[in-house]
């Protein structure tokens, strides 16, 4: 049985970004499935009811893949008419392209081809700032300086979506990906990314060491933590 007790280090196949469309779009389809499955946009939807989403706002994704969690947001946000901007962040130019592709049809998104570390994401320049199945990538010192990062870039809110770890949530996954996913790459990240993801008390030692004090941490199914960093947290 894996350990359940710590973060594990292994690294995913997905961490690698020369990964090319052969390899990338497949599995970018199948991650918007799993997510659409699991509930995984129900974190950003309840998160915008509590920061009450308003007009002229924007909201960058960081680490978004195929922005399949954008397209969602953008359908939601017209159902209510609200114009906002979209903008995705990610280092891997295969998912970006995938992610332009996808997106035709909705003007109100864009994409930039960048790692989220980089100096040329500046400070306040996102209204919130918002991360799917992400910050697992990140060991835990990274973590806090990313945390750090995406607070300093966000002039209201951080959104955080990312996997409990817990033995239910690595078998359930390793079922349901074997029945239904073709990739191996899938097959191998998905129970991955839930060794390398939190427990609660993990989560608020590494928000106290990054001086992150204004925040809330919440579960939700299927296994997911939502931390919404709040409006006038400390700039790290």
């Amino acid at each position: 049985m894996p350990d359940f007790s710590h973060r594990s280090v292994e690294n995913e196949m997905m961490d690698d970004f020369s990964l090319d469309h052969t390899i990338i779009d497949p599995i970018m389809d199948e991650l918007e499935v799993v997510n659409k499955l699991l509930g995984g946009y129900s974190v950003f939807f309840d998160a915008f009811r509590r920061l009450k989403i308003q007009n002229g706002m924007t909201i960058s994704d960081w680490g978004c893949g195929g922005g399949d969690s954008l397209r969602v947001i953008a359908k939601w946000a017209r159902k209510r008419n609200l114009k906002i901007t979209l903008i995705g962040v990610d280092a891997t130019t295969s998912a970006i392209e995938y992610a332009r592709k996808k997106s035709k049809d909705y003007p109100e998104i864009s994409y930039i081809l960048e790692d989220v570390m980089n100096d040329s994401l500046k400070t306040n320049q996102f209204d919130i700032v918002i991360s799917s199945l992400f910050t697992h990538h990140f060991q835990d010192e990274s973590w806090i300086k990313l945390i750090q990062k995406m607070n300093d870039c966000a002039r209201y809110s951080v959104i955080i979506n990312d996997l409990h770890r817990h033995w239910f949530a690595y078998y359930s996954i390793g079922i349901l990906t074997r029945f239904f996913s073709k990739s191996e790459m899938v097959k191998h990240d998905s129970k991955v990314s839930v060794l390398r993801s939190f427990k609660k008390k993990e989560l608020k030692i590494m928000l106290e060491k990054g001086g992150i004090r204004n925040y809330t941490l919440k579960w939700m199914w299927a296994f997911r933590w939502q931390v919404i960093i709040l409006p006038f947290s400390e700039k790290a």
